[in-house]
């Protein structure tokens, strides 16, 4: 038996990301567009860290499942990920993230009535467009801590020195948290795709607040890369 690690192409490995943020958007903010009223914030927070979960395990072999370009900021900020490749995996993920939007709105118009500006669409906000009516430095704080703390959980879970085999539940669980806290705040982003990808189709209302989700998960991954070795240590072997 072949004990050599795969090689996979940058076309294999963009794909892959593309792909897993696509499954990301579609699941989690499909959940939300489709049968938040079903589900609840609950439901809608667990259909988050189900697609991340699972999309790991799906893609996560190939590119290294970031699915979201604050994580891989945080990683080449950590020096887990060569910087030279975030703009491509970035791109990918916006990519992957504006299909599942278009493909969430055709599914979503299906319903007569259905107003993708009207309803929100999914799509993250401060003020009037936070779903509990929070301002804009609660939703800046909420959204830096939130993925400075997503970004430690991926460290620690990817590290050398972790457990082989739980990085993706551990995030997974991770992520349903983050939206457990944060849904009635800014109806949670933590991941730049993700807002972008359905804020294109929402209005714009939707699309004047979107750096907000842009460059706060950035910020606070950033932070969590810079500041994980000082304060957790080096992963060497």
């Amino acid at each position: 038996m072949s004990t050599t690690t795969p090689v996979f192409t940058t076309s294999q490995r963009l794909t892959a990301e593309a792909l897993g943020t696509f499954w990301l958007v579609l699941g989690g903010c499909g959940t939300a567009v489709l049968a938040g009223d079903q589900v609840g914030f609950a439901g809608v927070a667990l259909a988050f860290g189900l697609t991340v979960l699972t999309g790991a395990y799906a893609f996560g072999p190939v590119s290294g499942g970031h699915f979201n370009p604050a994580v891989s900021v945080g990683l080449a900020t950590a020096r887990r990920f060569p910087w030279k490749d975030v703009p491509a995996y970035a791109a990918a993920q916006v990519v992957g993230a504006t299909v599942a939007g278009a493909l969430l709105l055709a599914i979503a118009s299906g319903k007569p009535g259905f107003d993708a500006v009207a309803s929100g669409f999914a799509t993250n906000g401060y003020g009037d467009r936070s779903p509990g009516g929070y301002g804009f430095w609660a939703v800046v704080v909420t959204e830096v801590v939130l993925t400075a703390f997503f970004l430690f959980v991926i460290l620690g879970a990817s590290a050398r020195r972790a457990a082989v085999g739980f990085s993706g539940l551990a995030i997974g669980l991770a992520l349903t948290l983050i939206h457990l806290v944060s849904i009635p705040v800014s109806n949670t982003s933590v991941n730049p795709a993700r807002s972008l990808g359905v804020a294109w189709f929402a209005g714009g209302d939707a699309l004047s607040q979107v750096w907000v989700f842009i460059l706060a998960p950035l910020v606070g991954a950033a932070i969590a890369g810079l500041a994980h070795a000082a304060l957790l240590g080096d992963d060497e072997d």
